[in-house]
């Protein structure tokens, strides 16, 4: 699912389950972790209540808030956006365009193309626990991300280019880099830090995954109720950049679409703001005088076949399949137009973006050729996929389209972690059809595609597709590019590879689609939507 070093063994899926929710949080993981706080769900304060500059924001998220919360781990898509609030970088980014601002840091470092970056702590930056943040503090945690032996999630986005992260007194420290990495700015936002003295202690880090958060940002962790609710209230002591503008805040999780939209509709609706809006319920809620706005990014349904079960191992065949999709139709009925169909891995807005040397454009004709001329007749293929509500809505298409073509297609949605036990357990597969959307950790080009691609990457091991010459090939070519000091030379480079990516399409988007999110703008002021997973509240304010 990661890694941007190819000497980094990927977590074993037990792990990666536990740690990051589903597949970069497309859907919710059913895993069963207990409560942070004492008592009975039924008898838990849900932080309803107050009025005035004290009223509490309540706010639903589509995604369920029992994945890991440890900001080392953790993908999942409530977590990652709580912890946005609760913890701070170095350096944090805007949640839209992902320019790095200084947070914990005094000021972002002025040469980005420099192989050592200094940063002073924020004179007062003190913990909700009301211990002061040190250079111990930053230590502690990018040491744990660059241990060798020990497994995270953030070390595939910093190993690669990150040597090691000194102190040089109680509130300066200094980050040594292997070579000039002017992309790591924006990362080091991914290194959220924590305090020492809270864990380093033996059991701390189970602890955070089931939910123990303690930073020093905005907002502090009141409550956390496992597929329930997580309450925050502003802290005090806070005296960084994005000020709290919410006395208490109330995260409700809502997994299934309708209670979600129930909750935010109507004279009596529950919560302020909502992620993952179905699009069909976009002109209910904007005919009762809610906003709904998209995100454009890398959200995508793709396909992932098994390399190593006939015929998925020809390239041929995988073509053929993805030129078979009539992905316009899947545009139009299952997105309800939100969405395109893809012209490369990255979408199209994403500043490395080129048009792919191949696109699948749908051409049935051309799908039928390519199997008669890799000798592929009465094909079947059984579509594992995961149940995530708009995956389910596209699959339909994705049938119609293969039985057209004379591949006699059953579809199998399951629950993700259904779908991943199986290839965990290395049970035999065909083709899978999931979401991801990277964009959650950032917009760069050379992340998104090490989230993917590489030799211990988990995708590939799924794929099965890692020993493959040209597959080899590819990963030293994106070493190559993450190396390269010339942005634009850089950019051709990772251009190039996605094309080999594309010509493969081992594993590859059908589509990218828009995440839809819902407020109420007589309440609320300063909403963005985000084009990944989850909210950002950190300027936003009462109307």
């Amino acid at each position: 699912m990661r890694d941007v070093t190819h000497d980094v063994p990927a977590l074993h899926r037990r792990s990666f389950l536990k740690y990051t929710g589903a597949l970069g949080a497309a859907a919710a993981v059913s895993a069963s972790l207990s409560a942070c706080s004492s008592g009975p769900e039924s008898t838990n304060d849900t932080g309803e209540g107050g009025s005035g500059a004290n009223r509490t924001l309540t706010a639903v998220i589509g995604y369920g808030n029992d994945g890991s919360w440890d900001p080392t781990q953790t993908a999942s898509a409530f977590c990652m956006a709580a912890n946005n609030h609760i913890y701070e970088g170095l350096l944090d980014t805007d949640p839209i365009s992902r320019e790095p601002y200084a947070a914990l840091a005094t000021e972002v470092p002025k040469d980005p193309d420099a192989t050592s970056w200094k940063f002073t702590l924020r004179d007062g930056a003190t913990f909700h626990d009301g211990k002061p943040v040190t250079a111990d503090d930053v230590v502690f945690v990018f040491d744990r991300i660059l241990d060798p032996d020990t497994q995270t999630l953030a070390k595939g986005f910093f190993a690669s280019w990150l040597k090691e992260v000194r102190k040089i007194d109680a509130r300066n420290v200094e980050l040594v880099l292997k070579f000039p990495f002017p992309d790591g700015l924006s990362r080091l936002t991914l290194a959220k830090i924590m305090p020492k003295h809270v864990f380093s202690r033996p059991g701390a880090w189970d602890d955070a995954i089931k939910g123990k958060a303690i930073g020093s940002g905005p907002y502090r962790q009141t409550a956390h109720h496992p597929k329930s609710n997580t309450t925050f209230e502003a802290f005090a002591d806070y005296n960084g950049p994005r000020k709290p503008a919410f006395a208490k805040m109330n995260w409700l999780t809502i997994v299934d679409a309708a209670p979600r939209v129930a909750k935010i509709s109507g004279s009596s609706a529950g919560a302020q703001i909502a992620d993952n809006i179905p699009y069909a319920n976009i002109g209910q809620l904007e005919s009762s005088g809610l906003t709904v706005a998209g995100g454009a990014g890398m959200n995508n349904l793709f396909l992932m076949f098994n390399t190593q079960h006939k015929p998925f191992d020809d390239v041929r065949v995988r073509q053929a399949l993805h030129y078979a999709i009539d992905t316009g139709k899947m545009v139009e009925v299952a997105l309800k137009g939100h969405g395109k169909p893809s012209s490369s891995f990255l979408d199209e807005s994403n500043p490395s973006y080129r048009r792919a040397k191949t696109v699948y454009d749908y051409d049935p004709d051309k799908a039928k050729a390519l199997l008669k001329e890799a000798g592929v007749k009465g094909l079947s293929i059984d579509i594992l996929a995961v149940n995530v509500s708009w995956i389910v809505d596209c699959l339909p298409t994705i049938k119609a389209s293969w039985d057209a073509i004379g591949v006699k297609t059953t579809l199998s949605p399951q629950e993700t972690t259904a779908v991943f036990t199986k290839m965990d357990q290395k049970q035999d597969y065909q083709v899978v059809a999931a979401a991801s959307n990277p964009n959650q950790f950032g917009l760069d080009a050379d992340l998104i595609m090490h989230y993917n691609y590489g030799p211990e990457n988990l995708w590939m091991q799924y794929t099965r597709w890692a020993s493959d010459p040209v597959a080899k090939q590819l990963f030293r070519d994106m070493d190559r590019a993450t190396r390269e000091p010339d942005p634009e030379k850089k950019k051709a480079m990772v251009q190039d590879y996605i094309d080999v990516v594309a010509e493969q399409a081992v594993l590859y988007p059908v589509v990218h689609n828009e995440l839809m999110t819902a407020w109420d703008p007589k309440r609320l002021s300063g909403i963005r939507a985000q084009p990944y997973p989850g909210i950002n509240l950190l300027q936003a304010k009462w109307a």
